[in-house]
């Protein structure tokens, strides 16, 4: 063997192992490149670099799959709108950081470094994030998770970076042969409450609607659970989403072409297993009801509008062209805004955010009070659902709400005062105030009424010794046991004093047992004197008292049961119909 041929095998030799050796690497540097057929693996064997061709086609991409998972699955192409028809392919990194792909020395993708690096290196992580580090410093001159193509990572950033007016969006593949940008793109809204669009081309598709502390609204299947973690950033230098794994499982996010889903994965045994399809169900179709109407998927048909809302054309809502909503029964008007009220609904996915505001300062009152305030604003809830934190405001028009069967949201939204409704719709704090008001005033007329009949008696009364009348005493057993133990279902009434029990003795006779309150002030004294008043006063519009218990610092009069109702039922009708409504509502 002469010396020529002894240096060509020995570089060939050379050369092989160079090859097997460097398929094992992590990383390259200016000095070496990626060519076809070349791969690097990342450290712990997650995910590999190289070049391949998708489905059945025959063009070339650089790109990055799952090395674990034996169905080539790809997470990141570089070259996706330009791809190679030939194996000439070669990824080189320059002395500077830039990445160049060229095929027959024509660049047919690059990428350039956020500053100059001295000494760059190229390295592809286990999170799958192939990033481009000056020498050992832990900063990322450049990364592919800025740059998705598809598919969402755990650990990557879906949303913007402000600071440099960087979307990182996802583009759906063409299909299953062409990895160049579809007509799919499922992105983060860049407004003062963002979310998150699926769009078909130049139109929403599916809207997730806004973050509410423990997920996005539209999806109340992101709260907390055993695969995944959810993270959400909005300041004033970045919007975004992201998600980690709690288990160690490959696991991706994606629009997918095809069936015109956003779908999760993650991958168990031998398969991909579906965790989530955005959207949902009809419902998701965006702003398929129009305006201040909400979608419930179990309805039929699905759409109908808010509570003081109508068709704007009945027409065509009853041919179900629902597109152009619902409108106010009652116009509202910005000079009687201080007039203005706002109805609670629950359970919803929150309207569309582009017409909004936030505060994460404020509370749940003065977000009331600032919408208000403002008559161009039509709702407001908390922005955090978590601690009842936070205020968001809608102006405008409030489109796409969707109701949830389980789950979902609270929204107030504005109403003119003839929409508010009677006492019925008060807020619990004020219907107590009446129902308290109401039964004062009953206690009164009733205390006046037998004042009427007594008057006479006054003096006598006083004069007279409690034993002159005989009253009967009943034990403490015997009463709870009739009024089965005061059960609130025996009920029938309350007064100033206390309330009043129906209730069945053993012999079958139906009685009326008034509770006096502990919280009277009235002794055990002047309590027996006016058991002796009330027993002496017999009158056919009175009703008989049976008895009295004063037993366990409990102070009670049984009285015989009228079935009819009291006295002051037939005099004063009005009142007492509205005290015994107030009654049943409270309770």
């Amino acid at each position: 063997m002469d010396l020529r041929s002894s240096i060509l095998v020995v570089s060939n030799l050379l050369f092989f192992l160079f090859k097997i050796s460097y398929g094992v690497l992590d990383s390259i540097t200016p000095s070496q490149r990626l060519s076809d057929g070349d791969t690097i693996v990342s450290r712990e064997g997650n995910f590999v670099l190289g070049f391949f061709s998708p489905g059945s086609s025959k063009n070339r991409y650089l790109g990055i799959w799952y090395k674990s998972v034996p169905v080539q699955t790809v997470v990141w192409v570089a070259n996706r709108v330009r791809p190679i028809n030939d194996t000439s392919g070669v990824l080189m990194i320059n002395s500077t950081g830039n990445l160049n792909v060229i095929q027959n020395n024509s660049v047919v993708w690059s990428a350039s470094t956020l500053k100059e690096a001295q000494s760059p290196l190229l390295q592809l992580l286990d999170t799958g994030n192939l990033v481009v580090t000056d020498g050992n410093s832990e900063d990322y001159l450049w990364q592919s998770f800025d740059y998705p193509s598809d598919t969402m990572l755990p650990g990557m950033k879906h949303g913007w970076d402000l600071k440099r007016g960087l979307n990182r969006r996802l583009i759906a593949w063409k299909n299953w042969d062409d990895p160049s940008p579809g007509n799919f793109i499922f992105e983060m809204t860049h407004h003062n409450y963002p979310e998150a669009y699926l769009w078909r081309g130049s139109t929403i598709y599916f809207r997730g609607g806004p973050w509410n502390g423990y997920g996005f609204s539209g999806s109340p299947g992101l709260k907390p659970n055993p695969v995944f973690a959810f993270k959400f950033v909005f300041n004033q230098d970045e919007a975004y989403f992201m998600f980690t794994l709690k288990q160690s499982l490959p696991s991706r996010g994606l629009p997918n072409q095809t069936i015109s889903m956003f779908q999760r994965f993650t991958w168990t045994e031998q398969s991909w297993k579906l965790y989530q399809n955005l959207p949902i169900d009809y419902c998701d179709s965006y702003a398929l009801c129009g305006a201040y109407a909400r979608c419930l998927v179990t309805d039929s048909p699905v759409c109908k509008c808010l509570k003081g809302f109508k068709p704007k054309s009945q027409q065509r809502w009853d041919s179900l062209d629902w597109s152009q909503g619902c409108v106010r029964n009652k116009r509202l008007s910005c000079e009687e805004k201080s007039t203005h009220g706002f109805l609670k609904f629950s359970g919803l996915k929150l309207p569309d955010t582009t017409h909004s505001w936030v505060n994460t300062k404020m509370n749940l009152e003065e977000c009331r009070a600032e919408c208000l305030n403002n008559c161009s604003c039509m709702a407001y809830t908390n922005s955090d659902i978590r601690e009842g934190a936070g205020c968001a405001i809608w102006f405008g028009d409030l489109v796409d709400i969707k109701q949830f069967p389980a789950g979902g949201q609270d929204l107030y939204i504005r109403m003119h005062p003839s929409e508010l409704g009677s006492i019925h719709k008060l807020n619990k704090k004020k219907r107590v105030v009446v129902i308290i008001t109401v039964s004062i005033i009953s206690g009164l007329l009733t205390l006046g009424l037998l004042w009427r009949f007594t008057w006479k008696t006054r003096n006598r009364r006083r004069e007279r010794k409690k034993e002159d009348v005989d009253v009967p005493l009943f034990n403490f057993t015997t009463v709870a046991t009739a009024t089965n133990k005061f059960s609130p279902a025996n009920v029938i009434g309350a007064g100033g004093f206390g309330p009043v029990y129906k209730g069945r003795l053993c012999n079958g006779q139906d009685i009326a047992v008034k509770r006096l309150s502990k919280n009277s002030r009235q002794g055990l004294e002047e309590f027996k004197n006016e058991v002796v008043l009330i027993a002496k006063l017999q009158h056919k519009n009175l009703v008989k008292l049976l008895g009295y218990c004063v037993e366990r610092d409990e102070k009670m009069l049984i009285y015989e049961y009228m079935p009819n109702k009291s006295l002051d039922c037939f005099i004063f009708a009005a009142t007492c119909l509205l005290s015994m409504q107030l009654m049943e509502d409270f309770q």
